[in-house]
Parts: structure tokens; sequence; C-alpha cells
């Protein structure tokens, strides 16, 4: 955001808003403003380029005796030039090639020596004497464009100023002690009123402690003069009332369309502007003056465009259309993006850039001025759609108020009638829905007064406030605020504290550590908890890995769960995430293969991380519920023809991990349509719980032929899934400390010839608690699997091998204790099972 110190001067001054803010000198200001309103980036000392520029008049204008496109000017400079070639009149010779040339013109005349400004900051390019067709030109007559005041290079800039010849260009146009301050947009991002020279001088009048009054133009309620004449009809309809709630318009005839005059040229050169016109540099003004964006259409072109009378729809874009912008660029509105139209076709893009086929040109006789609110959110996503950040999309963007934009209607309809450029030919047109002021805000003086270290009085707050036209009065205790139209970013009591605080000035602030009570905050349980579970894993010889919480589509597929129950993400980072996963599992499944395939060949993975089902949405159904899981999977390449079954290999890191007794129970058929569940193959995977407590844990299991096929997983792979929340109960009932006996123990195993049908987990569960009955007392058992064998010629039955270890705290055990131990378990394994031993 550029401003010229001397354009916030003349506002002040010039309409009565308050004594000169810029008076303690650009230095103090700029710390002043860098402190308390925004970083100021750059200072621009304008009156640097325009460095020996002299003010004259042509006083003749001759053709060229060597050329015909070129006149011999002698100009009057009041001698204000040194060094230079006079004739005995004391008048200079200039060679000029410009048409619109002649005598009794003020110019601006670049003498020898100086540079021309166009140039300045580029390649500088310094005038000199010299021949042009044999006959000595002192230096130049520039046009708008050498002068950096345009783009026109057709004729020279014709001065509409009576000013004395051999004036200082720069002292004459103020330009010769003006400074202008470059503030970082995004200072502003929050305060749509300081992206105008208005809001700007306003603050810099309240970071001084100075008192503000707003032009008296600036209303919102401000007087439209009636139509002069006959009246041109307009229509307008709105059909998107939530992306422009306010859409303000008027008809001016008659318009006289030409350049601006020298001072506006000037005036929006020093920030950066170009001029293009009277009636486009009126709005261009107006806009850099108050924030809020204007602009102007040709009546005639945009009657041309409609179905009888002149209409305005504000409408999105139909499918397939295309719009000319001014730029020249064609596009494509995106869907969703704001269109101005007639009742025929597109003719510009709303909040972001008018069209070519309505702009506003020299042959322009009628306009139609906007002023208008669009919906900040909308106006940023079209303008980087399409790659368009033109100066109101920095307003827009920002969030203007739509109270202002009849204010700043009314004023320029005024300037352009008092110019004699137009008249007003229509009634004003205002289509709005639901604009209005925001509420009261009651703030406690102690409220403030704690959050920011002070002890202001209630007189001192109201001051601070009121210096910026924040309307506010006393209540006990306190104050209540109303904001002034323009301010949109007030609407609870801290920001009241913000303002309070910026305005007094946050270097006063006492700058005294807050009293804090240094005791060690509480852990987190849940963090403490997956410390434990990482820590357990990884000593286990596991690797955690971290992935997206996001999945392809495609991978919920291949594992089975689909994607009828995943929530969707309309915004997806890529489109490989484009799904909330429904288990954890199926991203550590799709990194088995890639680490096979980087020379891993047996290895173990977990992940800590969030899951999320339509099944268990929140009440806000945009709002999914979140579950913590913990999931593991260990895989063994099929070249290294691991023994025995992954299952069991998965079982040994969940029972090290939960380190407590845990129930497995076969996967019911009603079960198996749960996503979580799909991955697994039924006949090799099992429901865990903890046993003491019979809390649901989680799945272990292998996995089904479809999901080891579409993931390239080797055969040996199994893995579960578990509650983190409920591991907290399993680690909280692990076993306690159990001594180990210091006698030798005895080992032995025990095969029995079992029904096929008959898991192995009820086997096991008998076993050991008939060892539990008929164990000698004080010893110390322990019961794990050995094997499981199916012989192919008897499908009816399998071989289950257990091992046992015992050993007494009192004395050795022998072989024929233990053996005794195992027939008598072996027997009622028989008895109750058929269990044969072999």
């Amino acid at each position: 955001m550029k401003i010229s110190l001397n354009s916030i001067r003349n506002i002040v001054l010039q309409q009565h808003c308050a004594d000169d803010v810029t008076a303690i000198g650009v230095d103090k200001l700029v710390e002043k403003i860098g402190a308390q309103l925004g970083a100021v980036e750059e200072i621009i000392d304008v009156g640097t380029k325009y460095k020996g520029i002299v003010v004259a008049n042509v006083v003749s204008c001759d053709k060229h005796p060597n050329a015909d496109k070129l006149s011999l000017c002698r100009i009057d400079d009041g001698g204000a030039a040194k060094d230079v070639e006079r004739g005995e009149d004391g008048f200079v010779q200039v060679v000029c090639g410009a048409l619109n040339v002649k005598a009794g013109l003020t110019v601006a005349w670049l003498p020898p020596g100086s540079t021309v400004p166009e140039t300045v900051g580029k390649e500088p390019f310094v005038l000199e004497a010299r021949e042009l067709r044999g006959t000595v030109s002192n230096g130049m007559l520039a046009s708008p464009k050498e002068l950096a005041l345009g783009d026109s290079h057709a004729g020279i800039l014709e001065i509409d100023e009576d000013i004395k010849p051999g004036t200082d260009f720069a002292e004459a146009f103020g330009l010769k002690d003006d400074v202008v301050l470059d503030i970082e947009n995004k200072m502003f991002t929050h305060r749509p009123d300081c992206f105008g020279f208005l809001g700007i001088a306003r603050e810099l009048a309240g970071i001084q402690q100075m008192p503000f009054k707003s032009p008296d133009w600036y209303r919102v309620d401000p007087k439209f003069p009636a139509p002069a004449g006959n009246e041109l009809a307009l229509n307008i309809k709105n059909d998107l009332f939530e992306l422009v709630p306010r859409f303000s318009a008027i008809v001016m005839s008659d318009v006289k369309v030409g350049p601006s005059s020298t001072r506006m040229q000037v005036e929006l050169a020093k920030i950066g502007q170009k001029s293009i016109n009277n009636i486009v540099d009126f709005t261009n003004m107006y806009m850099l003056s108050t924030g809020q964006p204007l602009h102007a259409y040709d009546y005639d072109k945009v009657q041309a465009l409609s179905n009888g009378e002149a209409t305005i729809v504000v409408r999105h874009p139909h499918k397939g259309e295309k719009l000319r912008l001014l730029n020249g660029k064609e596009i494509e509105p995106r869907a969703e993006a704001i269109v101005i139209a007639t009742d025929k076709q597109a003719i510009g893009l709303g909040g972001v850039m008018g069209g070519s086929e309505t702009e506003v040109d020299e042959n322009t006789k009628n306009i139609i001025l906007e002023s208008a609110n669009f919906d900040m959110y909308s106006i940023r996503r079209t303008s980087m759609a399409h790659g368009l950040f033109t100066d109101a999309v920095t307003r827009f963007n920002k969030g203007q108020s739509p109270l202002q934009t009849l204010a700043v209607l009314a004023k320029i309809v005024n300037e352009i009638q008092t110019a004699g450029s137009g008249k007003v030919a229509s009634q004003l047109i205002d289509v709005q829905h639901d604009v209005k002021p925001g509420g009261a805000i009651t703030v406690d003086v102690n409220f403030i007064n704690q959050r920011l270290g002070l002890k202001l009085s209630q007189a001192e707050i109201i001051k601070l406030l009121s210096n910026v036209e924040i309307h506010v009065h006393d209540v006990p205790d306190g104050v209540c605020v109303n904001a002034p139209f323009w301010r949109t970013d007030i609407e609870i009591p801290e920001d009241i504290v913000e303002e309070v605080g910026r305005l007094y000035g946050y270097d006063h602030l006492p700058l005294e550590l807050p009293q804090r009570d240094v005791s060690p905050t509480a852990k987190d349980p849940l963090l403490t908890l997956k410390a434990e579970i990482r820590e357990r894993l990884s000593q286990a010889g596991a690797n955690e890995v971290l992935t997206y919480s996001f999945v392809h589509g495609d991978l919920l597929e291949k594992v089975g769960q689909g994607t009828d129950k995943a929530f969707q993400l309309s915004n997806a980072l890529s489109p490989d995430l484009q799904y909330y996963r429904l288990s954890l599992l199926p991203s550590l499944l799709d990194k088995v293969h890639q680490n096979v395939k980087a020379g891993y060949d047996e290895f173990a993975l977990f992940e800590l991380g969030k899951t999320h089902s339509l099944d268990h949405a929140a009440d806000d159904e945009a709002v999914p519920t979140e579950f913590e899981f913990t999931a593991f999977v260990v895989t063994a390449h099929d070249k290294l023809k691991k023994a025995g079954a992954a299952y069991y290999e998965a079982r040994k890191y969940l029972e090290n991990l939960a380190d407590v007794g845990l129930e497995y129970k076969p996967i019911a058929e009603a079960m198996q349509q749960y996503p979580v569940v799909k991955p697994y193959d039924p006949a090799r995977a099992a429901l865990v719980s903890i046993k003491a407590t019979g809390e649901f844990l989680g799945i272990i299991g292998e996995f089904t032929p479809s999901v080891r096929r579409n993931l390239k997983l080797p055969k040996f792979t199994a893995g579960f899934e578990v509650d983190t929340t409920v591991l907290q109960t399993a680690f909280e009932a692990a076993r306690s400390y159990v001594p180990l006996p210091r006698f030798p123990k005895v080992t032995q195993d025990i095969s029995l010839q079992v029904p096929a049908e008959l898991p192995y987990q009820e086997l096991y569960d008998f076993v050991w608690s008939e060892l539990g009955k008929a164990q000698p007392e004080n010893t110390l058992p322990s019961l794990g699997p050995v094997d499981i064998y199916q012989r192919e010629d008897d499908p009816e039955h399998k071989h289950i091998t257990l091992r046992l270890d015992i050993a007494s705290y009192d004395r050795t055990m022998t072989d024929t204790e233990v053996n005794t131990l195992l027939d008598t378990v072996a027997a009622a394994a028989q008895a109750k099972l058929g269990a044969v031993r072999i």
C-alpha cells in the first residue's frame, strides 16, 4: 500500500479533518507507523525523479526547415535554466516531434543535463543539447509517458494550469518535498479501511493522539442530485445476494471523456498508477482515497448488448461462457465466479476486472457508475483461479464495508458534475440485502487494563477511541462501543483491547513478565501412553512410520473397505489423498512392498494415528469423529521360506505390547461386514479382548489372498490394529513382577490330534486351565505353541504341539513328574475335546 505524505496532508487540511498529521517529520512518522500501524517497506523520495524539470511556455512553433514531422520551438523558461544557449530574446530553442505542439502551450521542459523521469530506476537517460537535422535542440518537451504520468506518447503534456514560466515542475505539483511510503499490505489484512488515504490519515491522527473527523461527504446516507434532463433507463438484477450484498449504480449522460487534469495525473503517478482518461482516473482516485473500488461502464455499449433497455445482472457464469477482459485476456470464468452481465452476455468479472466490450473510451457519451460490495472469499478464489491481481482485488479480498458504497458513489458523481464532465441521468439504483451496521460492544475498563497491564481511566479510553471516530460512551465501570461503518474488524471485546493498546502505543506498555506458576505441567495421559507404546514396539524390533491421514480411493478398494463409508475431501492436497482413512492398516500394508523392493527381507512396521468413518459421524456431520488406533504389520520375504504362521509372529508382538492376559475369539460372520475387518482372512484372524476385563482391544490376523495380491504382500504377512486408549487399560492391568525359580526348568512337548474344526485357542485355553488344576504346588509353568500340522490324507484332523516349561521354587523337578502332569492333561483333553495324544 503506497501513500503520498503530501496527498495525506492535503486530505487532512483541505477537508478540515485534523491538524497536519505529517508535521512531526518523515523519520518520526515512519517510526510511529512501524510501531503502531504497519511495517514500512520502502521510503521513496518522489521529487528526485523530477529534479531539474521546468514549466515553460511555447512562445513560437515553426516547421523544421529540414524535417516534415518536426517543429522548431522557442520556449520561455523565465531564465530558470543555467548554462543553456539562448537567443537574443532570452528564449531557448527546442526541436519537438509532437503533433499537438503549438504556440501558447504551457509544457514541461527537460533542459540539458536532466534525466527523463520514465527511465529513473532503469537505465537513466540523461538529456543533452544536440543537433536534430542540422538544428540544435536544447533538451526536450516531455510527453506524459516520458514524465511517468501515463502511457500516452503521442503528444507532449499540456499543462492545464496558469503557472509562471520557470517554475520548478516538482514544486508546482507538490512533488518536490513529497515522500511516498510503501507499507506492507499484510499488516492491513483485517483493516480494509486502511487501503485508502482517508483511512491512513485517520490512523496517523489516532496514533499521534489527535482527533480526526471524516469529510462531510463520507457518510452512510449521502444525498444524490436529481437527474438533469432526459433520464436513461437502467435495470439491475442481483441473483447472488449472499456474495454481492450491495450493488449501487447511477447513470450519467453527456460525458466528456479526455485526458485528466495535469494535477490528477501527477497524483496518480506518485503512487504508481497510470492515467487512462478522466472518467477512469476519477474511479481510481476515489478507490485510492477510500478503499472502495469503483467501475465505469459505457452505457450505450451495455444497452447494445441488452434486450431492449440497458440491463445489468449479477450472476454466476453460464457453462462454457467466455469473457474478454480490459487487459485483453479472454477467460472462461470459474463456475462459482461472480459475473456482471447484461440479460444476454457477460460483460465483467465482478470485483476483479471489467470487460473490454463495455469499457469507457474517447467515444463514450453516457456512463454507468458502479459502487458495489463483493464477498472477499469469492473474490480471492476467482483472482487465484485466473491469475488476476488487480487493485480492486487487493481491496475487496480484505472485506470492504458495504455501508460505504453510497458515500463514494455520491462523491465521484459530484466530482464529475463539478468538473463539467457529465450530468446525472438516472435515480440512484441501490440493490441490497441485509446490509446493516454491527451491534454495540460493552467492555469493562478493568477487562482492558488487565490485558494490557495499564491503568487507563475510562475517560482516557474514550478519548483514544474517539480520536479515530469509534462511537463510544461511558457505562458503569466500562465503555459501550459502536464501530463506525467503515470498520468491519471490530466484533468482540478483545478487538477493543487491541485497538486501545495500539492507539496508546505498545511501546508504552509495561515491560514486566506476568506472574506464572512454575510447577510442572501435568502430563497428557494420551501422549504418555503413546510414548510407552512406541517404546515397547521399538524395543521389540519394530519400526515406526508416519503416513497421511488421507488415502487414495484405490487403496481402500484394494483392501476391500471401499469408499462409501469414508469422508471425501473437497479440497484434497493431491489426487492421491482423496479420503479420510477408515483404519491405519491399509496405509501400513501399502508400505510393505516398497520396503521389500528396497531390499528389506524381514521387518515389522507400526503406526499410531487417527481414523474416521461416516458410521461414526459427530452431531455435526461435517465434523468426523476421531478414533485413536495403533496398527502393526510383520512380514518376511518369500525367499526366506520362514517357518510357522505369520499370525503367531504378530501375536508375539501384541502380547509383548499388552503384557497382560488376552483372549482371542473367531470373527463372527456378522462382524465381517465392517470396513476395519475387511482386509483380514476370517479363517486366520481373531478378535482380541483383555481377559481380565473383557474389554474389546482390536483385531489380529493374516490377510485375504486378494489383499495380498493387490498390494503384492509376501505370504508371511500378518498384523493387528488395536484401540490405543484401551491399551491404557491393559497397561494398568499388567502382570506384577513374578520372581523366577532358582531351580532349573523342565521342558516337554505335548502333541494332540484334534478335530480340524477345533480352534487352536480353545485347545490352548483348555490345556492351560487343566495345568493350573494339576500342577504341583509352588511351581511356575509357561505354555506356548510349537507347531500346527495337518496331513494331506487326513483333512478331518490336525496335530497341535504345545511346549510346557515348568520349574519349582523348592527343588529340581524330574521328567517323570512332568510326564505324569501331561498325562493328566491329555486324559482330560481326550474326555472333553476328543483329543488324542500322539
